[in-house]
């Protein structure tokens, strides 16, 4: 059983919601837990300030000489662990009271689960419950429904990301001996995420879906995936990728991942819902990039 969880958040971005993060961490009810906040050479001191000023010996504050990105901070943050299991925490997001208690009781109980995803709430930017088109799919459509916690691994569970990516990565914990075993893919910066988690599942790791409600995910507008999905970057990148993650599926010899990678039926879907807001607004190229993925080109 892992004595303690460590938590990394990569910082870059605005103080007051790293100070809202940083204080849910302090907020837990168990203290079973060491935080690192890993400062990506940010200009605004205010949160260096913050967090070098708490009287906690739990908590370390790394600063970046210069600006590296967030996957050198991914790759920082499992090289600093030093726990058994390890979560890396958007700068933005929120974690409820019981979501360290809920990880190392989920880790205790099936100690072969490689990743840990507990039960997520949407927040806005202002905090408030959030319902998004992209939630409702994600929650209702995608993820796996259990009321106990239900132990996935191998191609179905490939398969099933790949169709779509119900996962939310800052909720996540990994055992940290098995997120070490693979590496970030710096090809693709924006679905790194998933690029690493398929990679692990390839190499027969597990996932753990725990229905707890334990973590609250921040979705705005202000974020780099949401201004990277409005100019087309993003679904150029998730093409690049899941071609790659066929081959590898292939590969492996699991032909309904490969096919499921091939099809990407809901990235598609995503880039095609967004036409008629491009079309309102007259972005021209945004409107012949959702077109050009969403028919599959």
């Amino acid at each position: 059983m892992a004595t303690s969880l460590d938590i990394f958040v990569p910082y870059w971005g605005d103080p007051d919601y790293m100070k809202l993060t940083v204080n849910s961490v302090l907020a837990q009810s168990d203290p079973r837990w060491f935080l690192t906040v890993i400062d990506d050479a940010y200009p605004d001191p205010t949160v260096e300030n913050y967090v070098l000023g708490l009287a906690d010996s739990r908590i370390t504050y790394v600063k970046k000489p210069s600006n590296q990105g967030i996957t050198a901070n991914f790759r920082t943050s499992v090289q600093l662990a030093s726990q058994d299991l390890l979560a890396v925490v958007g700068c933005d997001d929120i974690l409820l009271p019981n979501y360290v208690a809920t990880m190392l009781a989920a880790h205790a109980e099936y100690p072969e689960a490689d990743i840990i995803q507990p039960g997520v709430q949407v927040i806005d930017a202002d905090g408030a419950p959030a319902r998004t088109a992209v939630d409702t799919v994600k929650q209702k459509l995608l993820r796996p429904r259990s009321s106990v916690p239900l132990l996935l691994s191998g191609e179905p569970l490939a398969v099933s990301l790949l169709h779509g990516d119900w996962l939310y990565w800052p909720s996540l914990a990994f055992k940290t001996a098995s997120i070490r075993a693979v590496d970030f893919r710096d090809e693709f910066p924006i679905i790194q995420d998933l690029a690493l988690i398929i990679d692990m599942i390839l190499e027969g790791r597990s996932l753990l879906v725990v229905p707890t409600k334990s973590f609250a995910y921040r979705r705005h507008a202000k974020s780099a995936s949401s201004a990277l999905i409005i100019g087309g970057t993003r679904f150029s990148g998730e093409r690049e990728y899941f071609a790659l993650a066929a081959e590898l599926s292939r590969a492996r010899g699991w032909h309904r991942a490969e096919n499921a990678a091939r099809l990407r039926l809901t990235s598609r879907a995503h880039a095609l819902s967004l036409l008629p807001a491009l079309v309102m607004g007259r972005n021209t190229r945004g409107v012949r990039h959702m077109i050009r993925h969403g028919l599959g080109a």
